[in-house]
């Protein structure tokens, strides 16, 4: 698992293109450039890991868009010390991004194929979360409130059960949408009963995967 100067390199280029699609945030950014996304890949897409473009993980899932993943999280103004909900571990990528900005993140994986990957793989390279195996749009109620959630699939609907497990002031980040492309919306939980909703552009994301029709 190395990480090379030439890997560096192209992770200082990766910065400077999505700083010019408008990504603002320098702590982002910061680890955007210092996390080794190779490492994250496929031995079949590892030549490809410092373009600007999701690749596929297996499980039929992907490893996001690094703008997209910046997108999100600056999105979500991660603050130290947050306790983060993340719906989708998929690759461990976003998580690790949460993780570098110093957040107390929890993060589910509906995929076991994926969850028992990155459940061994993360914390090998330094990034320590709480994993769970489990259906993202029932979050972790025993676990809530948390400051911020963030989900990385797109959802056909905002999650109302996902809601109430936001504390009063929280954010919310999610993609929402039936089909191939999804409005990337902010949720914030004003109170028990109000929450201010903006919309920020379309994305594309695999969907979010549930037993929620079926109860299991």
């Amino acid at each position: 698992m190395q990480d090379t100067f030439k890997h560096q390199g192209l992770r200082r280029k990766l910065v400077e293109i999505i700083r010019k699609k408008g990504i603002k945030d320098e702590a982002v950014l910061q680890k955007i450039g210092e996390i080794p996304r190779h490492l994250f890949m496929d031995n079949a897409f590892i030549n490809f890991a410092y373009e600007d473009k999701a690749f596929p993980i297996g499980a039929e899932q992907t490893i996001s868009q690094p703008f997209t993943v910046a997108f999100q999280t600056e999105l979500l103004d991660v603050k130290p010390y947050e306790k983060i909900l993340e719906i989708g571990t998929g690759s461990g990528y976003q998580a690790a991004v949460l993780v570098g900005l110093e957040a107390k993140v929890y993060t589910i994986e509906r995929q076991r194929e994926l969850f028992l990957k990155t459940k061994d793989f993360l914390p090998k390279i330094g990034y320590k979360c709480q994993f769970f195996f489990g259906d993202g749009y029932k979050g972790l109620p025993t676990l809530a409130p948390f400051d911020k959630i963030i989900i990385t699939c797109g959802a056909s609907e905002i999650p109302t059960e996902l809601i109430n497990q936001l504390k009063i002031g929280g954010k919310m980040v999610a993609p929402i949408g039936d089909g191939d492309v999804q409005l990337m919306h902010l949720i914030e939980k004003i109170s028990e009963k109000e929450n201010k909703v903006t919309t920020h552009g379309n994305f594309t994301f695999v969907p979010m995967l549930s037993d929620k029709n079926n109860g299991n």
